[in-house]
């Protein structure tokens, strides 16, 4: 096995496969499928923020074509978390991730839901069947849907039948939901309805691994099941074992990559760039040294969810981000490097624009 990977090492291995060393020519569509999605809980912007740093020339109405065409969507996939996806990926990636799901509504919703067996097979079979009718006649939000199932099941909380049929079906959110300089409430019908096709019968979970090594490798089983919610990883690692190559890291950890994947080395330029909020370079990995240092990580990931928009300076988070209008204030966690200050000013400037804010200003804030 050759010499142990630095985290810094692992870190330009992962900004090149992120397009954060250099940004990409892809166009959206093609991006979100290598990122095998975005995360996109917070509506509408942290995606196409996501997509401002990685693709050279983006503009918001590219992605926003793709949601009302049908073909990307918004829908609950990794970790039970809403992502955007592309309509393919849709249809492939949420029965893959149906375990997730499951184990979700059971840890936190079975003492709610007593008219329904949430340890057999199918146990929210009941509510997704009428669920279905339902959001297919009409998308409905989670507080519309819950009081039309009630009836149906008295005993238990609206709320939780709503998410019963989250779980237990692939809702999709519909546009407006979603698209730039638009707003609607999450509002949704399911995947099939919506995209006029069934889920992949099929869908191979071998591929999956390849493609989250692809885009966020080199990485651990246990990095593999932080990024996608599911288990036993392991086994899956091992059959693909002549497709892979094994690394280490210096803690002696196995890592797993794809051969011809790129690892540049510790000591390539990382540009300095404006992460989104929830961006999935943050959230992809049990381990996230290698571009987020452990001391920084409470104060980028709040204790109520929230993932601030971070700055990246040579490979690594070196403080957050905020836009208030037309001001964006940068506020970094130690004195930036005064070489930094062209590029977060740069990157800043970039951001102000995106969003059409021409008497923008970008402020660098004392170190906190």
């Amino acid at each position: 096995m050759s010499a142990p990977l630095s985290s810094r090492a692992l870190g330009r291995a992962l900004l090149a496969r992120q397009h954060l060393l250099a940004r990409s020519p892809l166009d959206a569509a093609a991006m979100v499928e290598h990122l095998v999605g975005l995360q996109a809980q917070a509506a509408p912007e942290p995606p196409y923020l996501g997509l401002l740093s990685r693709i050279e020339g983006f503009h918001p109405t590219q992605l926003s074509a793709l949601l009302e065409s049908r073909q990307a969507v918004r829908i609950a996939l990794q970790r039970g978390t809403i992502h955007l996806v592309t309509a393919r990926d849709c249809l492939t990636l949420r029965p893959l991730l149906q375990p997730v799901h499951d184990r979700w509504l059971r840890g936190s919703y079975a003492k709610r839901l007593p008219d329904l067996d949430l340890d057999a097979p199918d146990g929210a079979a009941p509510v997704a069947a009428l669920a279905r009718e339902l959001v297919e006649a009409e998308p409905l939000t989670f507080q519309k849907l819950g009081p039309l199932l009630a009836p149906a099941f008295p005993r238990s909380e609206p709320a939780a039948l709503a998410q019963a049929a989250r779980c237990a079906l692939p809702l999709v959110q519909v546009p407006p939901r979603g698209v730039w300089g638009r707003s609607g409430p999450a509002a949704h019908t399911t995947a099939e309805h919506w995209l006029g096709s069934p889920l992949d019968p099929g869908p191979g979970l071998d591929a999956l691994v390849l493609r989250y090594l692809a885009a966020f490798g080199p990485a651990t089983a246990t990095d593999v099941q932080k990024w996608s919610g599911l288990t036993r990883i392991g086994p899956v690692l091992a059959r693909l074992a002549d497709r892979l190559v094994r690394l280490r890291d210096e803690s002696g950890r196995t890592l797993y990559d794809l051969p011809d994947a790129p690892r540049p080395g510790a000591g390539v330029p990382a540009p300095v760039r404006l992460l989104a909020p929830f961006d999935n370079l943050l959230l992809s990995h049990a381990d996230r040294s290698r571009v987020l240092p452990e001391e920084y990580r409470a104060r980028v990931m709040t204790v109520n969810g929230i993932v601030l928009g971070t700055v990246l300076v040579d490979g690594a988070v070196a403080g957050t981000w905020r836009l208030d209008e037309d001001l964006l204030t940068v506020r970094p966690f130690e004195p930036l490097p005064q070489a930094a200050l062209p590029g977060v000013e740069e990157e800043g400037a970039r951001v102000l624009a995106f969003v059409g804010a021409v008497d923008g200003r970008v402020v660098v804030a004392a170190a906190e």
